[in-house]
């Protein structure tokens, strides 16, 4: 199957998945959204993969949402683009969670919004020094998506959580290894090998146990996502017609502080 913004391929049980829009730091847009929804599915149907590998060319793993569309959305009057695409990162972290295999994203450069929460959604993250974790939604006016709060308050902790989330600030690797968000921190020359180290670990093992073992993770934390994804939708497309929102994204293109009124 040919795909435009990412680049998948299947090599002696690893499932290879990397996002390939460098030119706008890989932002989502909806047929990228889409693309690695079908991914996902590949994955997880094909007899062949054991583990599902992420990674991402260039120098940005992703910004998370594609800032020139969401620009392009606000100028045109076409919030329903962004509410689409917040349906489908929700649906890519809660496919992560279901998928009955390991997975791993292998991380360099800054991660942040949707692609940060899929970070949490993913079984492994090895990340390198120079990689940073930003919950940027309050930066343009947004909650967060992508399961984002639901996943990152079972993560590290409510209070962390909330903290992260509404002030922006980004994590460091060491940080973000220290809040348990990550499984190993390496140099960036050693991500390759680091990432091919864990591969070889896991493929030790058996698919069953993992399957297992996933869906017993999913039963004992995740079990009431729906009810969340509702609520998230339900508040992103809200805050998406605010006067807030699309100061955010104008400050955000203008390079300057958004001055956020409330309305």
């Amino acid at each position: 199957m040919q795909f435009e913004n990412i680049l998948y391929s299947v090599n002696d049980g690893v499932a290879t998945l990397t996002l390939n829009r460098p030119e706008v730091s890989n932002g989502f847009n909806v047929p990228m959204c889409e693309e690695i929804l079908r991914a996902i599915k590949m994955a997880s149907g094909d007899e062949l993969v054991q583990i599902l590998l992420i990674n991402a060319n260039g120098k940005v793993f992703s910004v998370g949402g594609d800032l020139a569309e969401m620009q392009r959305a606000v100028e045109a009057d076409d919030i329903q683009s962004l509410v689409k695409i917040a349906e489908l990162v929700n649906e890519i972290s809660y496919s992560m969670k279901q998928l009955p295999k390991p997975i791993i994203m292998s991380v360099d450069g800054p991660v942040a919004g949707a692609a940060a929460n899929m970070v949490v959604a993913a079984d492994f993250c090895i990340a390198t020094e120079r990689s940073r974790f930003i919950q940027a939604f309050v930066g343009v006016g947004l909650s967060p998506d992508a399961g984002g709060l639901y996943l990152l308050a079972r993560a590290i902790g409510v209070t962390r959580a909330t903290q992260l989330v509404m002030t922006g600030e980004a994590l460091n690797a060491e940080k973000a290894l220290d809040y348990g968000l990550l499984y190993k921190v390496c140099e960036v020359e050693k991500l390759g090998n680091v990432t091919s180290q864990l591969i070889k670990k896991l493929k030790r093992h058996s698919i069953n146990s993992y399957q297992a073992i996933k869906e017993l993770i999913w039963e004992s934390m995740f079990a009431g996502w729906q009810k969340y994804a509702d609520l998230e939708l339900k508040l992103q497309k809200s805050l998406a017609f605010t006067e807030d929102f699309k100061e955010g994204v104008r400050a955000y293109a203008e390079k300057r502080r958004p001055k956020f009124s409330g309305k």
